[in-house]
């Protein structure tokens, strides 16, 4: 009989006893089948983005939950831990940040945890599940304490890959910082798209304290290991300490965008204010010159009308004629130039 193939979306499987891999099957089948055979040995294996048939099909293997099962196939699930039976779900949100294009990408992994059994199934690049075994195997008592040790492993470079993402956004909120003060116009959308980002990792990140609360709740029922509960405490630390962080980080953001606000309303009342005694200069400047208009329009008329050459003009052929006409325009002008002055044309 030929033995099963092996399995594409099997990244690692391995058989454990007493802290040492003794065994590494080619396939799910070969691995269940052989810890089945081996008593006191422990299984750890890793898939990656399997195809739903695959893991119904473990999941009847190792009796896994139909519901956590149909989490694991959906994805795209809040972090959380659920007990069902004598196995442990876990779901947790990994977070890596891009340099390159100044991001936080997040990825998802499942966790299995059964009495002789780990099974790890991710969606996503991250974390990467095969340094926290490569440090588990080189540290053989940590890991002869069972799967519990595995999931602490787990947890704790989840929680570590967290570190490099906080920098990073530190470092994006004081770059906005320092775009908010000079007055840079895209800053606005920058803080909004950041804003999103520290949201969606406080997503990732709030919820780990529930998880290792509930876990931390089980401890004297289960009988989790003493040294494991220090383990499990320190990484609950670092969560604490990381989602601090996070609160701090949303409300940074929420006062850098007043102030921006505050600033951006400022600048505009200024160049309002500006607007508003350039124009009310030019204003005065029109009136000035529609006050001399005016005047200059007066004695304009009079001339006109007395220059029109008609046989038949009333006081035509008066000898005052010409001394009245250039009275009149003195009059009208000087009369229209205090007419102005009082009103503050001119």
């Amino acid at each position: 009989m030929l033995a099963p193939p092996a399995d594409a979306n099997v990244v690692d499987a391995g058989l454990y006893r007493g802290g040492r891999r003794v065994e590494s099957p080619g396939n799910l089948h070969d691995a269940y089948q052989r810890l089945c055979a081996q008593p006191g040995t422990m299984a750890w294996i890793g898939l990656y983005r399997p195809a739903e048939e695959q893991l119904l099909t473990v999941a009847e293997q190792f009796g896994l939950h139909k519901l956590a099962v149909e989490d694991a196939i959906v994805a795209h699930q809040r972090p959380k831990l659920e007990r069902y039976g004598d196995t442990l779900f876990l779901v947790l949100r990994a977070a890596r940040y891009v340099d390159e294009l100044e991001e936080v990408h997040f990825g998802e992994v499942h966790v299995f945890v059964g009495p002789h059994f780990v099974l790890t199934v991710r969606h996503a690049e991250a974390p990467d599940l095969g340094a926290v075994r490569h440090r588990m195997e080189n540290d053989p008592d940590l890991l002869a304490r069972g799967p519990e040790a595995v999931l602490y492993g787990i947890l704790d470079a989840v929680v570590d890959g967290y570190a490099p993402v906080i920098a990073g956004l530190q470092h994006d909120i004081d770059e906005i910082e320092t775009e908010v003060f000079r007055g840079d116009p895209k800053v606005t959308r920058r803080i909004y798209e950041l804003s999103g980002e520290v949201i969606e990792f406080q997503r990732a990140t709030r919820p780990l304290l529930d998880i290792l609360g509930g876990l931390a709740a089980g401890f004297d029922k289960y009988g989790t290991d003493e040294e494991l509960r220090r383990y499990l405490a320190d990484v609950a630390d670092h969560a604490t300490t990381v989602a601090e962080r996070v609160d701090g980080f949303r409300q940074t953001l929420a006062d850098i965008l007043l102030l921006n606000a505050t600033l951006v309303s400022q600048a505009q009342n200024e160049e309002v204010r500006r607007l508003t005694i350039a124009s009310y200069a030019q204003n005065e400047e029109i009136k000035k010159v529609s006050a001399w208009a005016a005047i200059l329009f007066a004695p304009t008329i009079v001339g006109t009308v007395y220059g029109m050459n008609f046989n038949h003009m009333p006081e035509l052929h008066w000898t005052a004629g010409y001394p009245f006409a250039l009275s009149l325009m003195v009059t009208v002008s000087l009369l229209l130039f205090t007419i102005f002055k009082r009103r503050g044309w001119l």
